[in-house]
Parts: structure tokens; sequence; C-alpha cells
């Protein structure tokens, strides 16, 4: 299995590792007590290994960085965000499959 790369981020680093990416983002919003931003995980592990140096991976808990889930309207966990040249290009909500995520994921590398 590939080592993942998932980046934890918070309004310190928000800026210079999401929006002044020179690739794509995708940014999982989640919480420590949600079931199934704890079951999707694994899948952002894994995708962050197959997919490294096409797409960058974060995470923001949502409980540590409220900020940031205010300013995109985050009402629901997990939500997914596509983030390319600094805008938001796609939202998925809910949790999903390794397959189903790199194939959304591909239209943007």
């Amino acid at each position: 299995m590939a080592e993942t790369s998932v980046i934890h981020i918070s309004e310190d680093n928000w800026q210079s590792v999401v929006i002044e990416s020179d690739i794509p983002v995708l940014v999982d919003f989640w919480a420590e007590w949600c079931g199934p931003c704890r079951a999707i995980a694994p899948v952002l592990d894994q995708v962050s290994g197959t997919m490294a140096g096409k797409v960058k991976i974060v995470k923001v808990n949502i409980d540590k960085s409220p900020q940031i889930a205010a300013q995109f309207g985050i009402r629901s966990i997990p939500t997914l965000l596509v983030i390319k040249g600094g805008q938001v290009q796609e939202q998925m909500v809910g949790a999903m499959n390794k397959t189903d995520l790199e194939a959304k994921l591909q239209a943007y590398v």
C-alpha cells in the first residue's frame, strides 16, 4: 500500500496549501465524531497514494477550523471540495468509494 500524504489543514496554512496550490486539491471537511467521515478516511489515504503528485488531499476538521467550513457553507459532513486555481470546481457530499472518487478527480488533473 502506498504511503498516505493527506495533510491536515487549519486557518494558518489554508491559503498556502490549498488556495495557492499548483495542482488540484481535494478538501475533506470532517469531524472526529462523524461515522461516515471515519469510513471515508481509508479511501482518502489510498487515493492520496495513487494520485500523489497529481492531486493534493487535505482534511479540515470542522470543529477545529469552523471559519473555513463556514466560508464554504458546509452544512453536512463528509463534504469533499475539489479546488483548482483557488476556485471550487466541484462539491461532493457523503462517502464514496475509491474508484468513483478517482474517476471524479481525473477530470481535474
